[in-house]
């Protein structure tokens, strides 16, 4: 006769400090948390779900940070996971990392050993604060039980970016200080309060110069990014007003319409080359930007504006710098123009809006490549034509991330982002789904990218999700191989994988799958699939079909700039050959 083990509830005391992290969550409106569970981190997950907030579990931790970062991305709110010690909170270094230069709020809290056992050597025992600290705004083990709550509301402002630039946190409570009991009184009722964002007005004199020089441009162009997302509408008045040209370069897709006259996408180079004045908001001068060396931009004076220096200060500064909230800063510069005509060169700007127009919508949809295979362009005419004006888009991948940023025509858009953080695809499809749940949401992933985190469609049927995947199956890392192919003397070696069946995968985890061989079969296949979500479209694309960013030499990556054209003017500027 077998023996059952008696059930008891070593989680019950409501003042443990585990049962005060989980009412801090609720206070700060935290209504998920993803993550996977373990005994380090069980009674916050304990009481988290006692209270109804939503513990979304997922089959990798790394997963569960992406899903907090397209959480945090898609609402404007903090993402929150959670994470076991040892690998649990080492499976989420890549995520952190990539929520880190990504400037996205992310709370991990973590577990780890009993103060007692603090170095005997105990289970899953590792200096994740140590590890942790170069990719978060705060890295931190809370020991004193009545203090974590104090903790926390401090990490949450830092990673909020309350005078300092948003990211990832981290925060480990050893599991003995998670059971001690925290009398009410020691929890004061303002560590508990949400607290508003800090608004930065801009000077006035800043704001005088920037007028100045916007307005006296003749050539002016404004980009924008992540920290320009609350400044939409203020942001489209100034472009009403000066009449520049406009590029959001990703970070801050929908922000302005597609069809507003000021968007020039199509035509980067030109507009980057030929700009007198670069408006720069809330946006890091990367390599996605040429690190606005005058190699990339030779004509340009530079106007910054941001609310974080991190995006005020490197690689090119400012003439003016404006350390302020964005809306108010653009609200501020459009206010101070008043009726001021600008010097703006008209035909400038309209001809390059053509260009961009002809250039977008000009050229035919290749349907297949040079091997008879589809062509990864028809799978986003295909998205167009059946997909809601609202849909999310994500997109994933190293070549194929190259077609979707110009093939995806969504206003709400998430991709690998700066880090190039391929395996979010899925984690971001799922939290998006479940963030708007009345949405469509559609994610092209390259057949690389798709297996890293494959299986958290598991997690996407599991929690009711709803996303369509579609894999762009060409068999290789494409944008590699083709790197190997030209410029390694066509020795291609790792850079190719097996024709799997991916919607095969997705069936046997319980999601709607088909392949699709033929480009007339997309759109019926994405209808389906929309139908029928959680989806997976497998659909046979073509290797020979090459990315603009493989022909530009991004896998290659030169000694100077990230593209060989930029790389080249680079050379030229330093006297160097080409």
């Amino acid at each position: 006769m077998s023996q059952q083990a008696t059930v008891q509830d070593l989680n019950a005391d409501a003042q443990s400090c585990a049962a005060w992290i989980a009412r801090f969550l609720k206070a700060r409106g935290v209504d998920r948390v993803f993550g996977l569970q373990g005994g380090h981190i069980q009674p916050i997950w304990d009481h988290c779900a006692r209270l109804g907030i939503r513990i979304v579990d997922v089959r990798d931790e790394g997963a569960a940070v992406h899903m907090a970062h397209a959480h945090a991305e898609l609402t404007g709110e903090l993402g929150v996971c959670m994470a076991t010690a040892g690998p649990g909170v080492t499976n989420c270094v890549t995520g952190i990392a990539n929520a880190s230069l990504a400037r996205v709020p992310v709370l991990l809290i973590g577990g780890c050993t009993s103060r007692a056992q603090a170095n005997l050597g105990p289970l899953q025992d590792i200096p994740h604060v140590d590890i942790l600290r170069p990719v978060t705004r705060q890295s931190r083990t809370a020991r004193v039980a009545d203090q974590v709550i104090r903790e926390l509301d401090e990490a949450v402002a830092r990673a909020m970016g309350d005078l300092a630039e948003p990211g990832p946190v981290y925060i480990e409570i050893p599991t003995d200080v998670l059971r001690a009991n925290v009398p009410p009184q020691l929890v004061l009722d303002d560590w508990m309060r949400p607290k508003a964002p800090r608004v930065l007005p801009p000077d006035s004199a800043g704001v005088a110069q920037a007028v100045d020089a916007l307005w006296g441009a003749r050539r002016p162009l404004v980009v924008s990014g992540r920290g320009a997302k609350q400044a939409g509408p203020e942001l489209i008045r100034l472009l009403d007003a000066l009449g520049a040209v406009y590029l959001d370069t990703q970070e801050s897709r929908g922000l302005v319409p597609a069809d507003h006259p000021a968007t020039v996408g199509a035509m980067r180079a030109a507009a980057m080359t030929e700009a007198d004045v670069v408006l720069v908001v809330g946006r890091k001068l990367d390599y996605q930007l040429g690190y606005g060396s005058p190699a990339v931009f030779p004509n340009a004076r530079f106007v910054r504006i941001a609310d974080t220096a991190g995006e005020l200060v490197d690689n090119r500064r400012g003439e003016p710098e404006l350390l302020a909230t964005p809306a108010l800063a653009l609200a501020a510069i459009v206010e101070a123009a008043g009726n001021r005509a600008p010097a703006l060169e008209r035909e400038w700007a309209q001809g390059l809006r053509a260009r961009h127009v002809a250039r977008s919508t000009g050229a035919a949809v290749p349907q297949t490549g040079g091997d008879g295979r589809v062509h990864p362009a028809a799978i986003f005419a295909a998205i167009r034509e059946v997909a809601s004006p609202d849909y999310i888009a994500v997109a994933d991948g190293g070549d194929l991330l190259s077609f979707a940023r110009v093939g995806l025509e969504a206003r709400t858009y998430l991709d690998a982002g700066a880090f190039g953080c391929l395996g979010i695809g899925v984690p971001y499809a799922t939290a998006a789904s479940l963030a708007h749940p009345d949405r469509q949401v559609i994610c092209v992933t390259g057949d690389g990218a798709f297996g890293i985190n494959a299986m958290e469609i598991d997690t996407a049927v599991r929690h009711g999700a709803k996303p369509v995947i579609i894999v762009s199956n060409n068999a290789a890392w494409n944008i590699e191989r083709y790197d190997q192919e030209f410029n390694y003397g066509g020795r291609v070696v790792g850079t190719l994988l097996a024709d799997s069946d991916y919607a095969g995968l997705a069936r046997a985890l319980g999601a709607h799958g088909e392949r699709v061989t033929r480009p007339e079969d997309l759109a019926p296949a994405i209808a389906r699939a929309l139908a029928n979500a959680p989806a997976l479209i497998d659909v046979t694309t073509s290797q020979v079909a090459v990315s603009s960013d493989a022909r530009k030499g991004l896998g290659f990556v030169p000694d100077y700039q990230p593209l060989t054209a930029w790389d080249d003017a680079e050379r030229r500027r330093r006297g160097e050959s080409v």
